[in-house]
């Protein structure tokens, strides 16, 4: 027997032999892990459902609900074709409103709310501590509390600049632009408070000022929390309903949810079909602008719960 055969014998040898993994029972595995799959396709179940209901309702030309328990039982775009076709309801002029509302008030949020967050995380001044609790206390008081204030003071400000006040799109704009500003700062603040502040000193030593810090420096690292809160925005935006239906008056000027509201406001006749079709279409930017940001929206839910 040669040298090569003998040690190929003995590491053969030396080797431990694997064991056959042993089968787990249902029951084990079940407890394990599968409880969790059984929990997963129910939540998924429950989120899906309303989602075909409306799209089948939306594709039933019948216009009513009648039958659409029996989910797509009847096809067609008669719907579709309806609600892009009525003089009375101008929907692509519903659907340029909304978007230029949402994205103006989305790019306007961002840029305030990270300003105020950097000025609240990296500078030291008075009335910090006070400024920050206010911004939660307000918080809490819900919106639609300052409904009836937010409606007289945009008529009497409409009185002096009719461009700001009642039934404008800059108006509604300024009004959201209010609202939010609170909680996206404090969203901000405490993801600005994960970036280590020997990035501000580093670079201050170099020259650079404030302004140089924050558009060269702190709003790429940030730009997981920008993408969170530029995608909140977007949504409640195109979302909101109550203060949009208070200032926006004249049909051209309604956002999508004031217009298709109106299709089923009507008790005797109520187009629950076009409102569908309405809501289908409706969602397609919302689900673009979330795949786009997809990749930030973790990073940017939980790095800033770290620290604060």
């Amino acid at each position: 027997m040669s040298t090569s055969t003998v040690t190929a014998t003995q590491t053969t040898a030396s080797r431990p032999q694997r064991l056959a993994p042993r089968k787990r029972s249902f029951g084990a595995w079940f407890a394990d892990t599968g409880w969790r799959h059984v929990v997963a396709i129910v939540v998924s179940a429950f989120a899906l459902f309303p989602l075909l209901y409306v799209l089948s309702a939306s594709l039933n030309p019948k216009g009513t609900l009648t039958g659409s328990n029996q989910l797509f039982s009847a096809f067609g775009i008669d719907s579709y074709v309806r609600i892009l076709s009525d003089p009375q309801s101008p929907y692509g002029l519903w659907f340029l409103n909304t978007l230029v509302i949402a994205v103006v008030t989305g790019a306007v949020t961002v840029f305030i709310g990270a300003c105020a967050a950097y000025a609240f995380s990296r500078m030291r001044f008075t009335g910090r501590r006070v400024g920050l609790v206010t911004i939660v206390v307000v918080q809490m008081f819900p919106q639609l509390l300052a409904v009836v204030a937010i409606f007289l003071l945009m008529s009497s400000i409409g009185d002096w600049f009719p461009a700001i006040g009642l039934n404008t799109h800059t108006g509604l704009i300024l009004v959201y632009l209010g609202g939010a500003l609170g909680v996206n700062t404090y969203l901000m603040y405490g993801f600005f408070n994960t970036l280590p502040m020997e990035l501000d000193e580093a670079a201050r030593i170099d020259g650079a000022g404030h302004a140089r810090i924050f558009f060269t420096m702190i709003l790429p690292l940030v730009a997981p929390i920008l993408a969170v809160v530029a995608l909140l925005s977007f949504i409640g935006t195109v979302n909101e309903y109550v203060i949009a239906s208070i200032m926006l008056v004249d049909v051209d000027k309604q956002t999508l949810v004031v217009g298709l509201t109106k299709l089923v406001a009507n008790p005797r006749y109520a187009d629950w079909s076009a409102f569908s079709a309405g809501a289908v279409m409706a969602a397609i930017p919302v689900m673009i602008l979330f795949l786009f940001l997809q990749k930030y929206i973790v990073g940017g839910l939980t790095a800033g719960a770290t620290k604060g």
